[in-house]
This record gives structure tokens, C-alpha cells and sequence, in this order.
């Protein structure tokens, strides 16, 4: 589980990236959550073509990348809590959505009239992004650089045993920033309507975001604009997985086990020695953010296992544990 240091930005191959993006192409980008599938915002082809990559439903929205607070008002009316927001956690892992201006086409929000705007702190992401915004403040549309519904990448190697670069993938370029440092997706907030509301759980809590704003920031209700993430089977491994708790692991995995089906297991390392055989363990880890950084490797990991089933231990309930949590709850529904 320990992580390699980010390689050095290379310039020469952030202005490869920039050529290929006006060229209408696509762009495999790390971010500190997770890798990105970026493109021009303002090029309806290729943002299409993002959807067509991943087979991505046409109105699923997605999130402009920018290259800092100043953008926010070329591509969305902007309120003084998303400036507030923008200036405490950007760069950083934090998605904003507000009513979208025109220059924000419908092909990006999924025809809604609410856009979600991020600005990236991976080094290569923040560099390209810098590079390709230019005079007009461009943006790149982003998600997760997987076939949809899948786990996301949390490293170059996910992205080129999934989506693939040309001529025998999908992607005309993949820049190898390392392994990300966050490895879940961005808390979104929507700040469109008459009071905050978390679309989405991420590294950013809903403690941090309350205490910044200093009122309230409930869950998002029904009526909320749709969004990344929210889909109730998402991140999903192809092998079936279940989240079990910790207490009933050992019991489930003797039952799946006499049934004949091979298992592979994420739990805590106290846990192993009361399971049967299995195919493949993986040890949880106790922190939060190591927990959280870890997930996706873990889940790509448990996939490749060849097993039947995979069962993951149940973490904890406390609310800094709320992201990690409804990542699994999705993988597993």
C-alpha cells in the first residue's frame, strides 16, 4: 500500500496533451482522486466522444476542470459561498455546482441548467489545465477514466487495462502522473439552490464544509440536479461483491465456501485467521484515508482475483467515514 512519489510534470508531453485536447481528442489526466477522461468542455464532439468511450449515458453531466476561482464566473453564476468555498479548498477535491451560464453548453451538463466546476491540486492535472485555459478560461470536461459504472483508476495502469490508448484503445493520450493521492472522487456540493447540500461524499466533510460556511450542509434530496456518482450501482467490480459486517464475516464466508465458491476478501488483518480458505485477502487498511486511498487499488485487485465472490468487511460508521462508505455501498448494491 505504500504509494511512489509523484513523478516531476513533464513539460513537453503537458504541451502534447494540449495539442491533442484542441484537436478534439482525449486525454487520460491524474488527478488527486482519481484519473480523469479529459476534453475540451467547449467542443460538443469531443465531449460526445467521452460519452462514447466510456458508454456513458448522454445525460449523465459532467464536471469542468479549471485552473482556479477566477474561472468560476466564465462558466457559471457564481455566489459568494462558492467563492468562499473556492478560495479554502482549491486547488483541492472539492466539486461546486451552480446554475451554468451560456457559454456552457448542454452537452456538458447533461441538459440541465446547472454546471460542476473543480479545479484539480495533482501537479500534472493543475499544469495542463493552466496550459490549456488560455485567454478564454477553457475548461475540460473530466470523469473517471473507466467504462461507466466500473471501479474508477487510481493509477495510469487501471486506465490502460480498461479504456486503452489508440491504435488498440480508446484514448489518444495517457499522461502517467502516479498513483493518486486521495483515490476517491470529490465531495460535490450544490450551491444552485436556496441552501447548500452535499451531492456527493468525498475527502472534504461535511464538518469541514459547515464549518466554512457556517450553517448546515445536509444530504442532497430527491429534487437535487443529477450528478456524478449518485447512481445507486456504481464503481462497481465484475465480480459480485457483498459488504458484510465484520462480525458476520467469517460465518458468510464459511457458507459461500461450502457452497464451492472461491472468495477473495478485503477485512482488517485481526480478521484473516478466523476465515476459511480464500483465494485472495486483502488487508483493510484501520486509517481513513489510507482506507480511502486504497480502495480502488483494492477493489481492481479483489476483481482480478478469479474468485466467486467477493466480500468486504464492513468499515466503520463515524462521519469522516461517510465517503468511503457510500463508495462501497455502491460498488456493492
Amino acid at each position: 500500500m505504500t504509494k511512489n512519489l509523484t513523478p516531476p510534470v513533464d513539460p513537453v508531453e503537458i504541451e502534447r496533451a494540449v495539442r491533442v485536447l484542441e484537436a478534439g481528442g482525449l486525454v487520460a489526466m491524474p488527478t488527486e482522486t482519481v484519473y480523469g477522461l479529459a476534453a475540451d468542455a467547449d467542443q460538443e464532439s469531443a465531449v460526445n466522444a467521452t460519452y462514447d468511450a466510456k458508454g456513458r449515458p448522454r445525460n449523465h453531466p459532467l464536471i469542468v476542470h479549471v485552473a482556479g476561482p477566477e474561472d468560476i464566473a466564465w462558466w457559471a453564476e457564481s455566489t459568494p459561498e462558492a467563492e468562499l468555498l473556492a478560495r479554502r479548498y482549491w486547488p483541492g477535491p472539492l466539486t461546486i455546482v451552480l446554475k451554468k451560464k451560456p457559454r456552457c453548453g448542454l452537452w456538458v451538463t447533461g441538459g440541465q441548467d446547472t454546471v460542476a466546476l473543480r479545479c484539480p491540486s495533482h501537479p500534472w492535472a493543475h499544469a495542463l489545465i493552466s496550459a490549456f485555459s488560455g485567454p478564454t478560461h477553457r475548461g475540460l470536461t473530466a470523469p473517471s477514466c473507466n467504462s461507466f459504472g466500473r471501479i474508477s483508476p487510481s493509477c495510469a495502469r487501471h486506465v490502460r487495462e480498461d479504456l486503452g490508448e489508440k491504435p488498440s484503445g480508446k484514448l489518444d493520450l495517457i499522461l502517467d502522473g502516479g498513483p493518486c493521492e486521495f483515490g476517491i472522487e470529490s465531495t460535490m456540493v450544490n450551491l444552485s439552490g436556496a441552501r447548500p447540500e452535499i451531492l456527493r461524499h468525498g475527502v472534504v466533510t461535511r464538518a469541514m464544509l459547515e464549518e466554512t460556511l457556517g450553517r448546515p450542509v445536509p444530504d442532497a434530496g430527491a429534487d437535487a440536479p443529477r450528478a456524478s456518482g449518485r447512481l445507486k450501482s456504481h464503481y462497481a467490480p465484475r465480480t459480485k461483491a457483498e459488504l458484510v459486517a465484520p462480525e458476520a464475516l467469517a460465518e458468510r464466508a464459511r457458507e459461500l465456501s461450502a457452497e464451492g465458491l472461491a472468495l477473495a476478501v478485503m477485512a482488517p488483518e485481526v480478521l484473516r485467521a478466523a476465515l476459511p480458505a480464500v483465494k485472495r485477502f486483502v488487508a483493510a487498511p484501520e486509517d481513513v484515508s489510507a482506507y480511502g486511498a486504497f480502495l480502488y487499488e483494492a477493489l481492481h485487485e479483489l476483481d482480478a482475483a478469479g474468485a466467486d465472490r467477493i466480500l468486504i468487511a464492513r468499515p466503520s460508521d463515524a462521519p469522516e467515514w461517510a465517503a468511503v462508505d457510500d463508495r462501497l455501498g455502491r460498488a456493492t448494491a
